[in-house]
């Protein structure tokens, strides 16, 4: 059966298929799409998960291997496939059908996989997917189905648009859904829940100053205390607000955090970087972060973090820009002993 990323909540809140196929080239919707069949397996009882990535072709026996073993305990099991060609090849094609054909109890198998064009489509492997489960295919957003996708994203967060606030993000983002869902998330940061209007994605969305701000990212990445600390305190010296410099740091951690996470996981770097936005000109800043950070130290930063937050909305004692700093030493392994 074919579901629309929109229809898939109801889908899975109705029953759980045995296997499901999340396909398409924008990487925030089938990403989200993927986490939201993990959650809705898992809450049912799927505890055992193995992931099987598809790099050189070779590993598609894993596929078998996992299908007819069962667990020491008899846990229900998700089988996460990733298939970032999008290419089964020969044996991908014969080992799908057969597991089709097959199916092993008290497993679900969830594939992810680049956009399949129409020759994949028609394919036999393809045809026995759709035939006792679900494919999902997540289409670039357009025109009013874009504006509609982004009043949902922030009513999510209790927020709303004017229909002029909305058409202003959706020119500014470019279709980068990504992006959209990073500005909502700063919005929510500076305004909470409320209506936001034209003039606020204006004034914040549109400010050349949040580039900055990314440059800051940028010298954070690379562990270059000093120049991090010039900029930080350039940023502060324009009034630029700290909420969001601390929605930049956070997204920053968050993001290492999720991609050390995905590629411990057997997950293939090329893949998981598209996932994360991660271009090409980018890739030694996240390489260099993540060879010199652990996964110990971003959750560190993310504890700090939330200190920030409360320091800023005047919940906790503190000065919320000398914490600012002391991210800034975390982030680049500095021992915090004094500000430069």
């Amino acid at each position: 059966m074919r579901l629309k990323v929109e229809q898939l909540a109801a889908a899975l809140k109705k029953s759980l298929l045995p296997v499901y196929l999340v396909t398409g080239d924008e990487p925030l919707q089938t990403g989200e799409a993927a986490d939201e069949i993990r959650l809705a397996v898992k809450q049912a009882g799927y505890t055992t998960r193995e992931v099987i990535a598809i790099d050189t072709g070779n590993e598609w026996p894993q596929l078998s291997t996992e299908a007819d073993s069962l667990s020491i305990f008899a846990d229900k099991k998700l089988i996460d496939l990733r298939l970032p060609s999008g290419k089964a090849g020969l044996e991908g094609s014969k080992t799908l059908v057969a597991y089709c054909q097959n199916l092993p109890p008290d497993t679900i198998l969830l594939i992810s996989s680049a956009k399949l064009d129409s020759a994949s489509q028609k394919t036999q492997w393809f045809q026995a997917l759709d035939a006792v489960g679900a494919i999902i295919q997540v289409w670039p957003l357009q025109g009013a189905d874009l504006l509609a996708w982004l009043q949902r994203r922030a009513a999510k967060k209790a927020m709303s648009f004017d229909d002029e606030a909305v058409k202003s993000l959706a020119a500014r983002i470019e279709g980068n859904l990504l992006a959209a869902a990073q500005e909502i998330e700063k919005l929510y940061i500076l305004h909470g829940a409320s209506r936001i209007s034209k003039a606020m994605i204006e004034d914040q969305v549109a400010d050349s100053s949040r580039f900055d701000v990314f440059k800051l990212s940028d010298a954070l990445l690379q562990g270059k205390l000093n120049r991090a600390v010039k900029i930080l305190n350039g940023l502060k010296a324009e009034g630029i607000a700290a909420p969001v410099i601390l929605w930049a740091m956070s997204r920053e951690a968050r993001t290492l955090i999720n991609i050390s996470q995905a590629l411990k996981q057997g997950g293939h770097q090329d893949a998981v970087y598209k996932k994360h936005q991660v271009f090409e000109q980018r890739k030694p800043l996240i390489h260099q972060a993540l060879n010199r950070l652990k996964v110990s130290d971003l959750q560190a930063i993310l504890r700090l973090c939330a200190t920030t937050d409360q320091q800023i909305k005047g919940q906790l004692a503190g000065d919320s820009w000398e914490s600012l700093f002391s991210l800034c030493c975390l982030f680049t392994n500095t021992p915090m002993l004094s500000k430069l």
